[in-house]
């Protein structure tokens, strides 16, 4: 009892009591640092995610776009120092006759190659897209040529059209219409290398068109069928504009793919390749790009080819956002 009294008030503490606990001591400045701590984690953490996107791109696009930028306006050659010519490389461009033939080589091989192509891709979607017997094989085979590596396929399609032993003269002669010079002719050229690019691209747009077909919701295709619609018009009153953004995204992508076209006409021509044949009847952008910079060494001239390549990109992706607002605002006058 005289143990409690004394502890009680204010004595030396009973040796029986426990010993009391210190409270944990929590300093502001600490909880202050964990605070600042926490809120630059929260700020800056998604920044520091993406940062090694941004690092790969401007040590790998960015700067090499703004150094080709800065070579157009010089005279480069291999080995030798950069002098400053302004808008020289540019106008040499439009007074060339060999720009303007890779120009116009590179939009027949496009129009000739995307068009049937993107059809082609429409048409195998479609079918694809019913309840077809092995319909899953068949949707990974249209992939197989995607895979295929483009060396591999131009070398088999330039045997295919040799002028002298190929498959597809020796079907023609058979067929009494004669042999086609493949190689040297214009049109029979490119129609060629635009069946290289038909081949291997057609499959890969056609997943791209199939995707977008199951996303179309059933209830329109009831819908029309209770109205009497047949497959066709089911096909063309439904599917086409349901999918049309997807259409349209197909035809931007296959656009620039045929504005950068590089490797087919390259090894189609085989020794000639660079040039785009004996009279350049195949050279495209890219060709002459390639000429310029690492043939004849005009490091000045490819480098403003590239940047005319860029700005014909810049105005189709323009032309696209031109008509995307104009169909949205079409879409909500008729709403």
């Amino acid at each position: 009892m005289a143990t409690s009294v004394s502890a009680r008030d204010g004595g030396p503490p009973s040796p029986d009591a426990p010993p009391s606990r210190p409270r944990p001591a929590r300093s502001e400045d600490a909880a202050r640092r964990r605070g600042r701590l926490h809120r630059w984690d929260v700020k800056a953490a998604p920044y520091l995610f993406v940062s090694p996107f941004f690092l790969t791109f401007a040590a790998f696009g960015l700067f090499p776009l703004l150094y080709t930028g800065w070579l157009s306006l010089n005279r480069v050659e291999l080995g030798g120092d950069p002098q400053w010519k302004g808008l020289e490389n540019y106008t040499d461009l439009a007074t060339s006759e060999f720009f303007w033939n890779a120009l116009l080589n590179t939009f027949t091989i496009g129009v000739i190659s995307t068009v049937p192509q993107l059809m082609m891709a429409l048409g195998l979607a479609q079918l694809l897209n019913t309840k077809l017997r092995g319909r899953g094989f068949f949707r990974v085979a249209v992939l197989a040529p995607y895979a295929t590596s483009i060396a591999a396929a131009t070398l088999v399609f330039a045997q295919l059209f040799n002028t002298d032993y190929g498959l597809i003269n020796s079907a023609l002669g058979w067929a009494g219409l004669g042999p086609v010079d493949w190689e040297s002719s214009k049109w029979p050229a490119q129609i060629a290398i635009s069946v290289i690019v038909i081949w291997r691209w057609t499959g890969y747009n056609a997943l791209i068109y199939l995707a977008a077909m199951q996303a179309v919701p059933h209830d329109l295709y009831e819908a029309a069928a209770l109205d009497g619609a047949t497959r066709w018009r089911q096909f063309v009153s439904v599917t086409i504009p349901s999918i049309r953004p997807t259409i349209l995204f197909t035809i931007v992508v296959s656009t620039i793919g045929s504005t950068q076209l590089f490797g087919e006409p390259m090894l189609y021509g085989g020794s000639l390749g660079i040039s785009g044949g004996s009279g350049n009847q195949y050279q495209t952008l890219s060709l002459l790009m390639y000429e310029k910079g690492w043939v004849t060494g005009a490091l000045g001239q490819a480098s403003a080819i590239a940047w005319v390549m860029l700005l014909l990109l810049l105005l189709l992706g323009a032309g696209r956002v031109l008509v995307a607002r104009a169909r949205a605002r079409r879409t909500k006058l008729e709403g």
